[in-house]
Parts: C-alpha cells; structure tokens; sequence
C-alpha cells in the first residue's frame, strides 16, 4: 500500500469491488436458464484491470478465474476499437480461456473515456455443440471430433445491442438453444451490472483515485502474500501422481508431477509443470487457463494464511508451463474438452498435499475427483412434453480432502471448484428429467481415516423413466484414488454398475456414453478424500460422533481409529490402552 493512500479508504473499496462481483454472482444465478448454472452454480464472476489483471472475484471458482488476465489480453491484443458498449464473447481455449464449454462475456468498462476495467462473467455450458451431448468429451481426439462451436473473443454486442449473427450461429449448433439464449443473456446482464456498479463507483470516488485504488490493493495484497512465504522454510519437492487410465492415455494412465520451489528469503513459490507429458489425443489436455488456475489453487489451499484472489496475490506465485504440453500449453488441434477437470484435479491435488511435507500444519490431503453417473450430462427427448433436453446433474458429491483442522467436505464436488458448486435438488430434477433418483446417501467408511477424516463418498441411485436417457460421464480414481497425507488413509474409490429390470447387475465402463432403458438404474458411488494426520491421534468425541452419524462402521472406530466404545460411550480406559498398544507396535 503506498504511503499516499489512505488505509480506510482501501478496504471501503475493495469491499465495494467485492460487492460488486457478488451482484454479479447473484444475478447470473437468479437469471440463467440451465440448471448447471442457476441450481449448481457452475459459473465465475470477476473484475480485471485495465491492464488485465484479476482485480477481484469474490467466490470465483479458481479453475474458472485464477487465470483469467489473459482473457483480457485476448480482448486488447485482437480489438483496436474497443469502445463503450461492446461485449465480447470468448471460450478460446488455445487462446485464454479454459475450455470451449465456458462462454465467458467480456464487457470492458468504460470511465471519463477511458477503458479502466474488463467485467467477466464465465459460465459453463449445458451444451456447446459437441458432437455428442457434453461438454466434457474425454475421449474426443481431437478438436475436430469434439465439435465444439469456437469463439476466439469475437464480438456479440455493438452500442449495447447484439450482433446478432454470433447469435444466430450459437443457436442453429446448440441443441438447447433457447436454454444457451437464456444463459447467454444472463451473463450480459451480470457484466452489465458490474459496468454500471463500477462507473457508480467512479462518480463517487473520481477515476483517478480508483486507479490508485488498484496499485494499493495489489501492493497490500503481495505484502500479504510475501509475508505468509517468509515463514516457510526453504524447501523444494516434486510431487507426483497417476491419472486414471483413459482412450488415448495408455495402460498406466497419465503421470503428471510438479515441482515446488519455495524460496522465502525471496518471497517467492514456484510451480514448475514443465517436466510432463506431450499433449495428449483426447480432451483430458489442460489450457494455459487451467493449468495456471489449478496450481495457484493448489498453492492457496496449501498454505494456511488466508491471502486476497487477487493478481497482486499472485505475483509471489510463479507457474511455469511448456507449449505442446498435457498438463500446460496446448497445441492446436489437440481438444481441451475435458480441461477444466481431470488433469486439472490432479495438479490442484498433488500442489496441496505436497505442501503437507513441510510440517503438520500446512497443506491438505487429496480430494476426490472424476465425473461419476452422479454428475454426468444427461441428454434426450422427454416424452412428457416432446422437448430435448441437455444439462449436467450433480445429485451427488465427493469426498472433500482433509485439513490440518477441519474433516473434509462431503459436498466437495472437485478440487478445481474448491467447494463452491452447489448439489442439485433431487426434486427439481426430477421435475426437469425424465428420472427417478431412489437414494442419495453418505456411504460410511468411504473417507480416509485420519486426524481429521476425508470428506464421504455419495452413493446416488437413478432410474430412467423414459427409453431415451442417456448419461456421459467418466469415472477417475477408481485406480488411483485420492492420497492421505501425514499418515492420514486414502478415499474409498469409486464404482458405478446397471440395474436391469430383471434384477441382473453389470459393471459400467471406466469412461463414456450409456444410453439407460426404461426401468433401468444406475447406481453410482463417487470417491471419498483422503485424511490428515494419524488416524489414532483423532478426537475420541469425533469418532464417536461419526460413529452416532453412521460416518464410520463399530469396526472402523475400533480397528482403525484405536476407539473402543461400550454402550454408546467411549470407554476412556480402555481406548488410552488399546492406543498405546498401537502405537508400540506400529
């Protein structure tokens, strides 16, 4: 914070940018059409600088707007006549976006003449145009086989008004268009608030001091940043994991590392993800975006100061990427469907629980990951009203990884979302879907036992209700699931299998496309996160209490937590001893 700028007068405003990203949130979430974004929250709202740098993005989800400076980038770089009441829309992912299935609306912001600021809002899409009906194609080979309509920040609004031949290609391709339609509005709209919130904003405190605002906040937030790396010691690791195998990884799936370079004499953390594979033929390759967004992510979630989402936070955090790479730069035509999920998952996980070897107190464990039937995209003709229908459906979640202090969240949903998607309702989706879902329910065990304890697997049963149901989705973690750190157990893997109308039962492929038949179910058990610390360390009162909830098994309190419980209490004796005993012969 520089000496001129008055202390005060830099939290009122970065309270008010804050306030203005959350309008934005709150109305894209009450305005959109599809549910995977006014019922998940599948979406980001953010605030750049004129020189394209994140400015502020209150509960942005950090795969959608850790790396989000480039889009504006994008924006300058291909437009020399930028002016008030334009908009653009850009999901470029060889550009600056993540993935082609995030249509992000640029609206640049406009003060005395001036462009000062950029309004994004970027929100996944129910449909893109894929060639199969999802907007993760795991296992496309190639953009080509993707199909995805691709947008390099082209412009969509002059003077405020639509340009209305990107208008009319997005709905001749999409085939939910007037769903896409009302999505594609409501982003407007939450860009268009932040333009009119930020020029308010002008009007009452002057231009000049709002740009002095930024070079303030920024400096703030990097003495933040610079101060919680000084206290770490001088370190350095390379992590690694395995992607599930997948079409197009090979038999051992895809090894990924990263290696982190702590220097706090610098006050600075490095993320090298260089030393990985060349890009991949499938839609697993992650953007210049995601890579970015995952491993900052990794980085936040890692430390245990609580630092601004901000580019003056992230200034202290450098992420190296190579071009032609799986895990950073893709090259054309390789497809990035898939980018903002599974390799990304990967990266935000290993980035995280590495920073647990530094000592107990730092880093977490490994949250789940994958797209399980519970969270597929479904798509087809509902008999009830003849009309298509695509959309995502996230009726169950994830084991959330445990934290030095707290046990991880059931509701998770992915690493790259750090918790802030939101589960569907079973009723509304049912009103929505020609489908039935039976169950729900936390399956007990499925967390990695520890300290504190991996957040629960979801077990979900859904049964079709038509002849045309069908669900694509992609398993992940079922070889390799989510790690334990600090002697903390792993998350249950995943499984997920058919029900016939006759009773009969068969296995589900790893990855793809299943077309349900009336009658049938699908009953789908996502993974579980992985534990902090060792299991015999946990609380007594908390084992007992997961016990009460049916968190854990009579045999897990006993045999893996060192708790023995007698008529529904915890007999303290007897559990100090059966402790110790563990202890001397672990």
């Amino acid at each position: 914070m520089s000496r001129e700028f008055d202390p005060v007068k830099l939290s009122v405003l970065a309270n008010a940018f804050d306030g203005i990203v959350r309008e934005m949130t709150s109305g894209l979430l009450r305005s959109a059409r599809s549910s995977v974004i006014n019922t998940a929250r599948d979406f980001s709202c953010a605030v750049l600088t004129a020189d394209n740098q994140l400015l502020a993005a209150a509960e942005g989800v950090p795969v959608h707007v850790f790396g989000a400076g480039p889009l504006g980038e994008d924006m300058v770089a291909l437009h020399d006549d930028i002016r008030e009441g334009d908009a653009f829309l850009h999901n470029d992912p060889y550009m600056g976006n993540s993935h082609a299935a995030d249509h992000c609306i640029l609206v640049p912001i406009f003060i005395e003449g001036r462009h000062l600021f950029t309004a994004v809002t970027k929100a996944h899409q129910a449909d893109c145009g894929n060639s199969l009906p999802t907007t993760f194609y795991a296992t496309a080979r190639d953009v080509y086989e993707e199909g995805a309509l691709i947008f390099p920040c082209v412009r969509v609004q002059r003077d405020y008004t639509d340009l209305d031949d990107i208008i009319r290609m997005c709905r001749a391709r999409i085939r939910v268009p007037d769903q896409w339609y009302g999505d594609y509005l409501a982003s407007v709209g939450a860009s268009r608030i932040a333009e009119r919130r930020v020029q308010e904003l002008a009007a009452k405190f002057g231009a000049d001091t709002l740009v002095e605002f930024v070079d303030a906040w920024f400096d703030y937030s990097e003495r933040l940043a610079t101060s919680a790396v000084e206290t770490l010691p001088e370190w350095a690791v390379t992590a690694s994991t395995s992607h599930d195998p997948f079409p197009g990884t090979g038999p051992e799936g895809v090894p990924i590392q990263a290696t982190i370079s702590v220097k706090p004499a610098d006050g600075r953390v490095t993320i090298d993800l260089r030393d990985n594979p060349d890009n991949l033929p499938n839609g697993l390759n992650l953007t210049r975006a995601t890579a970015t967004g995952a491993a900052l992510a990794g980085i936040l979630s890692g430390l245990p100061e609580s630092l601004p989402s901000n580019a003056g936070t992230f200034r202290r955090f450098e992420v190296l990427l190579r071009e032609g790479c799986a895990v950073g730069v893709p090259k054309h035509p390789y497809s990035c469907s898939s980018g903002t999920t599974n390799l990304a998952d990967r990266v935000v996980n290993i980035v995280q629980a590495a920073f647990s070897q530094i000592e107990d107190g730092y880093g977490t464990a490994e949250g789940a990951t994958g797209q399980a039937p519970a969270k597929s995209v479904i798509s087809g003709i509902d008999e009830r009203n003849g009309n298509a229908y695509v959309n995502q459906i996230l009726v169950g979640g994830v084991g959330g990884p445990a934290t030095p202090y707290a046990d991880g969240w059931p509701t998770y949903q992915r690493p790259v979302c750090g918790a802030l998607l939101y589960h569907d309702s079973v009723e509304v989706d049912e009103q929505r879907y020609p489908i039935f879902i039976h169950e729900r329910v936390l399956v007990a065990d499925s967390g990695g036992a520890g300290r504190q304890r991996g957040g629960l697997a979801t077990r979900v049963t859904i049964e079709a209700r038509d002849d045309d149901v069908t669900i694509t989705y992609g398993l992940e973690g079922k070889f390799n699931p989510p790690k334990g750190v600090r002697g903390g157990a792993g998350g249950a893997v995943p499984e997920a299998w058919v029900e016939g109308v006759d009773g009969s039962r068969k296995e589900m492929p790893v990855v793809g496309r299943y077309d349900m038949l009336r009658g049938e179910k699908v009953v789908s058990i996502t993974p579980g996160g992985g534990g902090y610390g060792d299991p015999l360390e946990r609380q007594t009162d908390a084992v007992l209490n997961d016990l009460r909830e049916s968190r854990i098994t009579p045999e897990s309190a006993f045999d893996v937590y060192g708790v023995v419980i007698t008529d529904g209490a915890v007999d303290d004796a007897a559990t100090a001893k059966l402790r110790r005993g563990r202890v001397s012969t672990g």
